[in-house]
C-alpha cells in the first residue's frame, strides 16, 4: 500500500473510490463527501476495544479486534470488490493508524491496489481548516435581511462568477425564519466538509463570492479559519428600497407551513418583548403579511446595523433596485471590476 497526503489522497478521491473504515457514529458525525463506509468495527465493538486498551493495555485490546474482525473479513473484502471497479481504494480512519492498515492489507491481499491517508480523517480535517482559511480573493455580500443576497449570488454564479452558496450547503437560510421548511441540517463537521470539497474546485486565481452570515447558520459552525477569512475579506454591501425587501420577505416566507412560522415568531419573544411579539403574531394569524415582514424588518435592520458597525470593516456600496436580479448582478461585476477586486 501507498501513503499519501491530504493534498495527494483528495485529488486521487476525484476518480478513485473512498473507503471510511471507522465507526458508523463517527462516519455520520462527519466524512469526506463521497466516502463509502465499510466500518472495521460497529459502535458498540469500537467501545469495547478502546475500554479493553484503557484498562488491559494495547496487546488485549488488539487480540479483541482480532476475535471481532475475524468472522466479517470476507464480508468486507465483498464490499471492497465491488467497489474498486479500477482495481484501486483509498483507505482511511480516524488517525491513519491500525484501522486503516488492516483493512488495506486485507483488500491487497485480494489484488485491489490500496492508499491510505497520512494522519487519516485527523490530518484531512486540518488541511480543511487551513484551505478555508487562505482563499485570497473573496468578497462578502453584505446587506440587510429581504435584500435578495442570495439570488443575486445564484444569477452571479449563472454570469460566469465563482460562488460559496453557505445557505445551501447549511440548508438553512439564516435567522430563526431560515429553517423553516428546509428539512434537516448536515451535522457542522458535514457542513464543513462538503464546503471545503466545493472551495477545491474553484479557481484561486479568481474571486471568489460569499454571503455574509454569523458564525453560525442555524445550527451548524462555519470553520474558525474561515470565519476570519471573511471578516477580513473584501467587502460589498447592496443596499435595496425596504418596499422590495418587504416583497421579497413576503414571497419567500409567506406561503411557508403556518405552525413553523408561528413558533420562529414567538421565539422572538425575549428579543421584541412579548406586546410587540404577540402584535406581529396577531398580524400574521390575520394575513397582514406586508405589515409582519415591515415589523420584523425593523428589528433585524437594527441587528444588521450593529454587527455591521463593530465588526465590519469599510466596505463599498452598490445601489440595487431588488427585481430584476440579472441587472442587479450585473451592476455588482461592474462594481468589482472597477474596484479590481
Amino acid at each position: 500500500m501507498q501513503i499519501l497526503s491530504p493534498n495527494e489522497f483528495l485529488d486521487k478521491a476525484e476518480y478513485t473510490p473512498v473507503v471510511d473504515v471507522r465507526s458508523p457514529a463517527e462516519y455520520a458525525e462527519g466524512h469526506i463527501p463521497g466516502a463509502i463506509n465499510i466500518a472495521l468495527f460497529s459502535n458498540d465493538e469500537r467501545a469495547k476495544v478502546g475500554t479493553v486498551y484503557k484498562q488491559q493495555g494495547r496487546l488485549q485490546a488488539i487480540e479483541l479486534g482480532l476475535d471481532i474482525v475475524g468472522p466479517k473479513m470476507s464480508g468486507f473484502v465483498k464490499e471492497a470488490q465491488a467497489l474498486a471497479s479500477g482495481g484501486e481504494l483509498l483507505v482511511h480512519c480516524w488517525r491513519g493508524g491500525m484501522r486503516s492498515e488492516s483493512m488495506a492489507w486485507l483488500f491487497e491481499r485480494v489484488g485491489i491496489q490500496c492508499f491510505t491517508l497520512k494522519g487519516g480523517y485527523k490530518a484531512y480535517r486540518n488541511l480543511l481548516l487551513e484551505e478555508l482559511g487562505t482563499i485570497p480573493r473573496l468578497i462578502v455580500l453584505e446587506g440587510f435581511t429581504g435584500s435578495g443576497k442570495t439570488e443575486v449570488l445564484q444569477e452571479l454564479d449563472q454570469q460566469g462568477e465563482q460562488i460559496l452558496d453557505l445557505e445551501g450547503l447549511a440548508n438553512h437560510r439564516g435567522s430563526v425564519f431560515g429553517g423553516v421548511g428546509q428539512g434537516e441540517q448536515p451535522t457542522t463537521q458535514q457542513f464543513q466538509n462538503n464546503l471545503l470539497a466545493v472551495s477545491r474546485k474553484l479557481d484561486r486565481e479568481k474571486r471568489v463570492w460569499v454571503e455574509g452570515e454569523s458564525k453560525s447558520i442555524g445550527r451548524v459552525f462555519l470553520p474558525d479559519s474561515f470565519w476570519k477569512n471573511m471578516n477580513q475579506a473584501r467587502i460589498i454591501e447592496i443596499d435595496v428600497p425596504i418596499e422590495e425587501r418587504v416583497k421579497r420577505v413576503v414571497k419567500d416566507y409567506g406561503m411557508l407551513e403556518r405552525p413553523q412560522m408561528e413558533k420562529a415568531i414567538l421565539s422572538l419573544h425575549k428579543r421584541l418583548g412579548e406586546e410587540q411579539t404577540n402584535t406581529i403574531l396577531e398580524l400574521y394569524q390575520t394575513d397582514k403579511l406586508e405589515q409582519v415582514a415591515a415589523m420584523l424588518l425593523s428589528y433585524y435592520d437594527k441587528t444588521y446595523r450593529y454587527s455591521r458597525d463593530k465588526y465590519k470593516k469599510s466596505c463599498a456600496s452598490v445601489d440595487l433596485s431588488g427585481n430584476n436580479i440579472r441587472e442587479d448582478a450585473g451592476k455588482l461585476v461592474e462594481k468589482a471590476n472597477e474596484l479590481k477586486f
